[in-house]
């Protein structure tokens, strides 16, 4: 897997100040893609242990709520299996921080129907992750006043009750705990 970019201290994408690792590699090809660069799964550079290690140390810092994991697509496959060595140190050292995912993919067509039952990295993946935020950026929809979101067809997915529901149980961001993520 390669990474477009690592953004130390990043506010728009989660909750609270986070840090942000850009994946490379999207099939989606959204119109208007604010990072189109990283739809080269060639783009960047590659991910390995010292950028593992880089992250983690950084979000060991009590001002760090936490991952946010963006891209290029993070759910591809071939960047599934470059990030579950990160999320599994990650969630072994720094195991209060919050983990989001940004996807283009559908929760429930795509992730839980299709790539749960395809790809072997998928359940573990989904395992570590809090928050995703599905569906492809539509730029038609696009709206700024949404909160973590591009174009309001997006949906912010509460990963773990969703799967111990067995369906989609949204984030509520209007609660204003979203940061005291405690399962």
């Amino acid at each position: 897997m390669n990474y477009a970019s690592i953004k130390k201290m990043d506010v728009a994408n989660g909750p609270g100040i986070r840090m942000s690792l850009f994946v490379s590699g999207c099939t989606h090809h959204c119109k208007g893609c604010f990072n189109e660069e990283a739809w080269d799964f060639n783009y960047g550079n590659p991910f390995t242990q010292k950028e593992i290690d880089y992250i983690i140390d950084y979000i060991s810092d009590e001002h760090i709520r936490g991952l946010t994991l963006l891209g290029g697509e993070p759910l591809e496959h071939v960047n599934q299996q470059g990030l579950l060595p990160l999320l599994r140190q990650l969630r072994s050292r720094c195991p209060k921080k919050t983990i989001w995912c940004f996807t283009g993919y559908d929760f429930e067509k795509d992730v839980i129907s299709r790539m749960m039952k395809e790809y072997p990295e998928t359940p573990e993946l989904l395992s570590y992750i809090d928050v995703i935020v599905d569906g492809r950026f539509v730029e038609e929809l696009k709206d700024l006043s949404l909160r973590f979101k591009g174009s309001s067809n997006q949906r912010t997915i509460d990963v773990k009750k969703s799967l111990d529901a067995g369906s989609v149980v949204l984030y509520d961001l209007s609660q204003g705990d979203y940061d005291k993520i405690v399962y």
